[in-house]
């Protein structure tokens, strides 16, 4: 079969088993509305679907426009991400709805190039909205994607390697069924998600399987292929809720780390596990909080996988008979650490029965 006949030949079996076969279903799917697009999409990175759908309708219940968005409060909007992870996502989604109230009049922008310049958007995301609301000629390229043409054309490429990102961008635009751009897109997604998965994948019943030339070699499972291997690291973080007179010192995190713009109690982060009384002889202890306290509670390890690392979490309760003014933190009562957004890590903490008074 030659190469043109190739593409046609996967291009119109897509969009075949996309209407007669296709049944996942999304709370986004084949919506128009650029900003609904734009918010489900910023919810996905690196999100599973499952999890972005009940934040997607929280947020468009909450903020059903850009400029209801674009109006609240950004502790509000942290707060309603709160769990997602990937904080700077939300930044980004603050940031980019007061440009386009403001800027742009509450008008999403309508072309590919004007979408790409909103923060948090990259060519995934805006061949996404450009597409989907407005049906522009533009393919999209993530995981799913990738995988699928990797598998159905055999390409060893790196997928993630400069090379790779350039040429599967190019193959994906050249298989665009620019008739209808939105349905091809959506429906190579779910093909992959559903179909070809990245485990397990579904070759039985797979409407490419007679002209998929991973399948005819055997090598379905070793594609596609990842130039970089991800490097995981171990952190061990020690949490002081100091408390005083039914207050507690938290923080906001500022730093470029994880978890920015969310809170937190005291931290003291060592790069092994020790107990709780080799962290009091620490000098960072003995420097923030003097002898003036008593130990309430001591917790066991709670742990949080994050991409790159996983994060270990002791929570060591004290209170303090003198208030030692801690520089950087502020003194707040129990009902108001409600109102404030914590990692997931603090939360699986504070959700503990009689955690807090």
């Amino acid at each position: 079969m030659k190469k043109n006949a190739q593409n046609v030949f996967f291009t119109t079996t897509l969009i075949h088993w996309n209407s007669s076969f296709n049944k996942r279903l999304m709370p986004w799917k084949g919506e128009t509305d650029p900003y609904k697009i734009w918010l489900s999409e910023i919810i996905l990175q690196q999100t599973r679907v499952e999890q972005g759908w009940e934040y997607y309708n929280r947020f468009i219940k909450k903020y059903p426009t850009v400029k209801k968005l674009a109006a609240a409060k950004d502790s509000e909007v942290f707060k309603l991400w709160e769990g997602l992870g990937y904080y700077s996502r939300c930044k980004n989604l603050i940031a980019s709805a007061k440009i386009i109230a403001h800027d742009l009049h509450g008008k999403f922008p309508d072309t590919y190039t004007t979408i790409l310049k909103l923060k948090g958007v990259g060519p995934y995301t805006a061949a996404a909205i450009a597409s989907f609301a407005y049906n522009q000629p533009y393919a999209v390229v993530d995981g799913n994607v990738s995988r699928v043409l990797a598998r159905f054309f055999a390409i060893e490429t790196a997928i993630d390697s400069a090379g790779g990102k350039s040429f599967f961008a190019g193959l994906a635009q050249a298989l665009l069924y620019k008739t209808n751009p939105a349905l091809y897109n959506q429906a190579i997604m779910d093909f992959g998600a559903t179909v070809c998965k990245p485990r397990l994948p579904l070759c039985s019943i797979c409407v490419l399987q007679k002209n998929c030339k991973a399948f005819a070699s055997g090598i379905v499972n070793v594609l596609p292929v990842k130039e970089k291997k991800i490097i995981k690291k171990e952190r061990w973080f020690y949490y002081i809720i100091a408390e005083f007179q039914e207050n507690f010192f938290v923080r906001k995190r500022t730093g470029r780390d994880i978890w920015q713009n969310l809170h937190e109690f005291i931290l003291i982060e060592e790069k092994k596990k020790l107990t709780h009384q080799q962290i009091f002889e620490t000098d960072i202890f003995r420097q923030i909080i003097s002898k003036n306290y008593t130990v309430k509670h001591v917790s066991g390890f709670y742990t949080q996988q994050l991409t790159h690392q996983t994060i270990h979490g002791c929570f060591i309760h004290i209170k303090l008979t003198k208030n030692p003014a801690i520089a950087g933190y502020m003194l707040l009562p129990s009902s108001g650490l409600n109102q404030l957004a914590f990692p997931k890590l603090i939360n699986n903490y504070l959700q503990q029965p009689k955690t807090l008074p």
